[in-house]
């Protein structure tokens, strides 16, 4: 808050330049004379305020002010509002100078008494911000990471065992939230590059593969960019039948020296390699998914895929737009915020801006996500109007759309929060549809899906095509019945029916 002696000085400066530029027409005028010579006096009177020894300022209260004191040469006044400019920013001197002016004209004769009481009752509203803190607006409590083990179904969790070294108040930023092997750990620096911001990661490590993701671990946080130390938090997950033979607590797992000059773990696999490989395992996808999710410190949540790549500034300028609270963000239906994918050419660089994403679908080097693969699957409402709609600064909503009709099977990828719906445990990434039966629970549950205007994601490059594969498809017609005669039944049991919505 403004201390009263700043917003004295403050008020009688700006006074004095607001009333010589409103009243020079009239400066011939008996009133308009004395109004100027009065708020010059209070002017000076105001700005010659001796500092005491401590450094402090005496107020109105401490030391009587002389209404009397002789003028100063007008030079002096344009002399004190130069040294005002020089060493106060701009953002300090925020008075509002509409309220003041109209202070100023509707009193006939202004002292500084009648600037004193004025600033005793302005001071706050002037200091006040535009829009509440966000740690008002969301409604959050803030939590510790801490290790412990725990199990979920068939599968033992190392929740919390590589902590990020960096903590987040709930409010104050949006956890990535992702699944991975280490296999595709390769694609965790350039996320963190765009994201720039807390990563809750959930890695399938079962048998033998638990050794070569610790190494892994290590070598990301040794021997790459130090955001993986800052702010990635790892979590490692494997089935019952297949743990690993020796676990080393989390304080022994960084203390010997990684190799920085070998190639990282990732680099030389081929197919049959892995322990996961050899055994013909399922990857357990919507564990890992609801893993991390789960121990996400913060309120807001992108659920998303490890190489799937957010357009940089979403957490700054989600956070801005939620704390503007426009009216979207006011409506009282659940809601989620998604963010439109999109894949580029393998040679290409990903684009930093809407700008430029727009150029590359434009020129071909660019397509929507999956458009070869499953096009129904992303296929956002208003896409076309999307790409078409001039690029503001910041973030806001672009349209309110549902998954009914044309867009029945759309598999979003949002920010959302952790009251949303998990995700089905009993599905497989080799299955497929393994986030249909959510997306369901959405539409069921009625939320508005608020996509963003210029906020996205890019897969790590390289257009995907359309391959047959016998044994997945095997797989994805054993987990379509599964869905259609277990799964479904139970949603309807325990969230009812809404017209339109379907897996």
């Amino acid at each position: 808050m403004l201390s009263r002696r700043s917003c004295l000085l403050r008020v009688s400066i700006v006074a004095n330049v607001l009333v010589l530029l409103h009243f020079g027409t009239h400066i011939i005028s008996e009133n308009g004379a004395r109004i100027i010579r009065t708020m010059q006096d209070s002017g000076r009177n105001l700005a010659s305020f001796e500092r005491l020894d401590d450094g402090s300022s005496e107020s109105l209260d401490d030391k009587p002010v002389d209404t009397h004191m002789r003028h100063h040469p007008m030079e002096d006044l344009t002399g004190r509002l130069e040294t005002m400019g020089n060493t106060e920013s701009a953002q300090h001197f925020n008075v509002n100078t509409q309220a003041i002016n109209s202070f100023i004209l509707s009193k006939p004769n202004v002292n500084p008494n009648d600037v004193a009481l004025f600033c005793k009752n302005y001071a706050t509203e002037v200091t006040k911000p535009l829009h509440p803190p966000l740690s008002e607006i969301i409604p959050c409590n803030d939590a510790q990471a801490r290790y412990y083990i725990g199990q979920r179904g068939d599968f033992w969790v190392l929740y919390n065992y590589v902590q990020a070294e960096r903590s987040f108040h709930c409010w104050e930023s949006i956890t990535y939230t992702s699944h991975s092997d280490f296999t595709f750990l390769d694609n965790l620096v350039p996320l963190l590059d765009r994201w720039q911001g807390p990563v809750s990661l959930a890695l399938y490590a079962p048998g033998t593969d638990f050794d070569d993701t610790l190494e892994t671990i290590r070598y990301l946080r040794e021997c790459t960019s130090p955001l993986v130390a800052e702010f990635v938090t790892f979590h490692i997950y494997f089935g019952a039948r297949h743990a690993p033979k020796h676990i080393p607590k989390p304080a022994d797992i960084l203390t010997n020296a990684m190799n920085c000059s070998v190639l990282p773990p990732w680099s030389n696999l081929t197919n049959g390699v892995t322990y996961k490989s050899q055994k013909k395992l399922l990857y357990p996808v919507n564990v890992g998914r609801n893993i991390a999710r789960q121990t996400a410190l913060t309120h807001y949540i992108l659920a998303s895929d490890i190489e799937l790549y957010p357009s940089p500034g979403v957490i700054t300028d989600f956070l801005d737009m939620v704390q503007r609270q426009e009216a979207p963000l006011r409506h009282k239906k659940p809601k989620v915020f998604p963010l439109s994918i999109f894949e580029v050419e393998s040679n290409m660089n990903l684009p930093g801006d809407k700008t430029e994403l727009v150029a590359m679908l434009k020129n071909g080097s660019a397509i929507p996500f999956h458009k070869k693969v499953c096009a129904g699957c992303h296929n956002v409402p208003k896409s076309k109007e999307w790409m078409k709609q001039e690029v503001k600064p910041g973030l806001h909503v672009f349209h309110i759309g549902k998954r009914l009709g044309y867009f029945v099977h759309w598999e979003p990828i949002y920010i959302g929060t952790h009251q949303d719906p998990y995700y089905d445990e009993r599905l497989s990434w080799e299955g497929k549809s393994d986030k249909m039966t959510q997306g369901y629970t959405l539409c069921v549950l009625d939320y508005e899906f608020q996509i963003l205007d210029n906020a996205f994601l890019v897969h790590k490059p390289g257009i995907k095509t359309l391959k047959k594969d016998h044994a997945r498809a095997v797989l994805a017609a054993k987990t379509n019945a599964l869905i259609r005669k277990v799964i479904v039944p139970e949603l309807r049991i325990l969230y009812g029916t809404r017209k339109g919505c379907a897996v």
